[in-house]
């Protein structure tokens, strides 16, 4: 970061550093904001393990307004994840592209915005569309652009793309599955394809984990 004279800049440092036990004592006795920058810049030149003791956190707010102020940086250069698995993790859209087939050809880099939009791992969303449609080869996909299986109440959800139907998945997925605490593909799979459910009566769900697994280890590579 370049430090320069602007009020937005000096407030981030601050307000990061403000964060950090040590630093709380000397930072609340300064009574202006030029002396508390002040503190803060001697605390940087003479306090040696400043860097490791800081923890700054970015919530989804704070991420939406520094991207806003920022336009240049782009959501993509700043992560979402919480350090839960399978939160949002950077990936070229191109290496996505490379694996995709079917009616998922090029659809790398609408992965990666949707795992952006929910922070989910676009790898994930990636491996189970491969999973679910043969890699954009089922009637599925192909006759109602449904990548991930999702049901409605009169059986398989129509969509009106194959990116719409994406989306929709990357929603379900980090609401229903991630935000309820299954962070294992095991622990998705129980819930997501069940061993043994009703609409699965030529049991390919007992083929769920390895094929998401084996299709994300592509990815990971």
């Amino acid at each position: 970061m370049i430090i320069g004279d602007d009020w937005f800049t000096k407030n981030m440092l601050v307000n990061t550093l403000y964060r950090n036990e040590n630093l709380r004592t000397q930072l609340t006795t300064a009574s202006k904001g030029n002396d508390l920058f002040a503190q803060v810049l001697n605390q940087l030149l003479t306090q040696k393990d400043i860097q490791t003791n800081i923890q700054p956190k970015i919530n989804s707010f704070d991420l939406n307004l520094y991207s806003s102020l920022n336009p240049s940086i782009g959501m993509s250069a700043m992560s979402l994840s919480t350090g839960e698995p399978f939160r949002y993790q950077s990936i070229d859209p191109e290496k996505i592209n490379q694996v995709l087939d079917g009616k998922l050809t090029g659809m790398g880099e609408v992965f990666v915005r949707a795992g952006q939009k929910h922070n989910i791992d676009p790898a994930l969303l990636a491996a189970v569309a491969q999973h679910e449609t043969g890699n954009g080869t089922s009637r599925a996909v192909i006759d109602k652009n449904n990548v991930a299986g999702m049901m409605g109440k009169s059986g398989l959800r129509s969509y009106g793309s194959v990116e719409e139907s994406i989306m929709d998945m990357a929603r379900n997925l980090s609401k229903n599955y991630l935000g309820q605490g299954l962070s294992s593909i095991s622990q998705i799979a129980a819930k997501y394809a069940p061993v043994g459910a009703a609409n699965d009566p030529t049991n390919l769900n007992n083929n769920w984990v390895s094929g998401v697994t084996r299709f994300i280890n592509q990815l990971k590579a």
